[in-house]
C-alpha cells in the first residue's frame, strides 16, 4: 500500500476540477501512502484557515468524509490532519468543530484487511475519542487548554475558585483521553502513527502545565474555601497524584521512541505531607477532628508544606527545584515553549 492509489490521484482530480483547492489539499493529505500527512499539504490547510473567504464547515465535512473511508491509513491520517488543524490552524477551526454536536464516530472502527489493520484501528478508536474530547473541552470552556497563557499569570493560576472547580474536571477527563491512547514504542511502527503520537506528546506537555497551574491554585485557595469547595479540591487534587504515574509511563514512551530529553520534562513525587495537612484542614471544618486551623484568623499550613509535585523543567542548567513555600510552580513551561510550538 506504498504510494497514491488510483482512488487517491481520482479524488484529487475530482476536486481539481469543481475548483476546491482546500478540498484537494485534504485528500492530499490523506492518501494511502503509509506515511504522515505532507508538510506542505498541511501548511496550505494552516493557512486555509486563516483565509477569511474559505469554508471551515466544508473543510471540516471533507474531513470527516474521508474519516470514513475503509483504510486504515486514510482514516488515521484524517484524524491527524485535523487534530494538526486543532493545534496549528486558526482558532476558528476548532471553534467550529466544538460547536458540533458530533464529530468522528469511530467507536466501532476496525479495518480488517490484513493484521496491520486490525491493530492499527485500535489506536485509531482512541485517537477519535482523545479528538472528541479535546473539542468538547473547547464547548465546555471556551477556550482551548492547550493554547492558553501559562504560568503565574496564565489563566489557570487566576482563574476564580468557582470556574476552576468545574473547568478542572474538564481538562482532567481531556488529559485521561489521551493518555488513553496507550502506545508502546514497539507499536509506533510507522509514519502515520508516529505523526498522531508526536501531536499528542506536545499536547500534554501544554495540558499538563495547564494542569499544574490548576492544581496550584486550588492549594493556594484552599484554605479560605467553604467546606464544599475543600471536598471537591481534595478529589481533584487526589486524581492528580493518581495520575502523575500515567504522565510518567507517556514520556518515558517519548524519550525511547527518540524524543530529545531535553523536551520531556521531569516528575518527581515529593513527599505525602501536604496530603496530610489538607485532609487534616477538611476533617476540622467538618468538625470530625478538632485543629487549631478553624476560623479566619489562623495561619494557612501551606506555608510548611510541600507541593504535590516537584517538576525538574528541561533545557534548564542546572536543574531547577521548586521551593517549598507557596506560590509553589509545579511545573515550568518557558523553557520548553520553542519544542512545543
Amino acid at each position: 500500500m506504498s504510494g497514491q492509489t488510483l482512488t487517491d490521484r481520482i479524488a484529487a482530480a475530482q476536486y481539481s476540477v469543481t475548483g476546491s483547492a482546500v478540498a484537494r489539499a485534504v485528500c492530499k493529505a490523506t492518501t494511502h501512502e503509509v506515511m504522515g500527512p505532507k508538510k506542505k499539504h498541511l501548511d496550505y490547510l494552516i493557512q486555509a484557515t486563516n483565509e477569511t473567504n474559505v469554508n471551515i464547515p466544508q473543510m471540516a465535512d471533507t474531513l470527516f468524509e474521508r474519516a470514513t473511508n475503509s483504510s486504515w491509513v486514510v482514516v488515521f491520517k484524517a484524524l491527524v490532519t485535523t487534530h494538526h488543524l486543532m493545534v496549528h490552524g486558526n482558532e476558528r477551526f476548532i471553534q467550529y468543530l466544538a460547536s458540533r454536536n458530533t464529530l468522528f464516530n469511530l467507536s466501532n472502527f476496525l479495518d480488517k484487511s490484513g493484521s496491520h489493520g486490525y491493530d492499527m484501528s485500535t489506536f485509531i478508536r482512541r485517537y477519535s475519542r482523545y479528538l472528541n474530547e479535546k473539542a468538547f473541552s473547547y464547548r465546555q470552556m471556551a477556550f482551548d487548554f492547550a493554547r492558553v497563557k501559562k504560568g503565574a499569570d496564565g489563566v489557570m493560576r487566576t482563574m476564580v475558585p468557582e470556574k476552576l472547580l468545574k473547568g478542572m474536571p474538564i481538562l482532567q477527563g481531556q488529559i485521561d483521553a489521551l493518555l488513553e491512547f496507550d502506545v508502546h514504542p514497539n507499536e509506533l511502527t510507522n509514519g502515520v502513527i508516529n505523526a498522531a503520537f508526536m501531536l499528542l506528546f506536545k499536547d500534554l506537555i501544554k495540558l499538563f502545565a495547564c494542569y499544574n497551574d490548576g492544581i496550584i491554585n486550588l492549594l493556594e485557595k484552599f484554605f479560605e474555601m467553604k467546606k464544599g469547595q475543600c471536598k471537591d479540591a481534595l478529589e481533584i487534587y487526589k486524581r492528580f497524584l493518581t495520575r502523575m504515574t500515567r504522565v510518567s509511563e507517556f514520556l518515558k514512551v517519548a524519550e525511547q521512541v527518540g524524543i530529545d530529553k531535553g523536551d520531556i520534562p521531569d516528575l518527581t513525587q515529593a513527599p505525602s505531607s501536604l496530603m496530610e495537612t489538607l485532609e487534616q484542614h477538611l476533617n476540622t471544618l467538618e468538625g470530625k477532628k478538632p485543629g487549631n486551623n478553624e476560623g479566619s484568623g489562623a495561619p494557612s499550613p501551606m506555608s510548611k508544606a510541600s507541593p504535590a509535585t516537584t517538576v525538574t523543567s528541561p533545557n534548564t542548567t542546572p536543574s531547577r527545584t521548586v521551593d517549598t513555600s507557596p506560590p509553589v510552580d509545579l511545573f515550568a513551561t518557558s523553557s520548553i515553549t520553542g519544542a512545543i510550538r
